[in-house]
């Protein structure tokens, strides 16, 4: 029973510090894809969204979280994207669809 508790106590502390990392692995990969993008993260921070189970590329299990945050393009608006990363790979970045007048012209 005291050795049960003992490791739920370790895993529960690991699950919580791995869980900090990620998360400001996230918020970072967030302010630079947001800052490339010429966008503007609101509240410098992100939420996490879910958190399940995922393999990596070579086959082992890693913890997928995904995050929500949000940005602005104008100045003047509030828009959702979100950042999914498995371990502390970021896999997936997404900040939507903009209007064709706030996207650089080629020409």
């Amino acid at each position: 029973m005291e050795i049960t508790l003992i490791i739920a106590v370790c895993l529960g502390g690991w699950l919580w510090l791995d869980s900090l990392k990620a998360r400001e692995a996230a918020v970072s990969a967030a302010r630079e894809a947001c800052r490339v993008e010429g966008l503007l993260l609101l509240d410098d921070t992100v939420a996490i969204s879910s958190v399940r189970l995922a393999r990596e590329d070579d086959g082992r299990i890693r913890l997928q979280r995904a995050y929500t945050f949000e940005y602005s393009d104008t100045g003047n608006n509030r828009l959702p994207g979100s950042v999914v990363l498995i371990g502390r790979r970021v896999v997936l970045f997404n900040v939507g669809l903009r209007d064709d007048t706030t996207l650089r012209k080629l020409h």
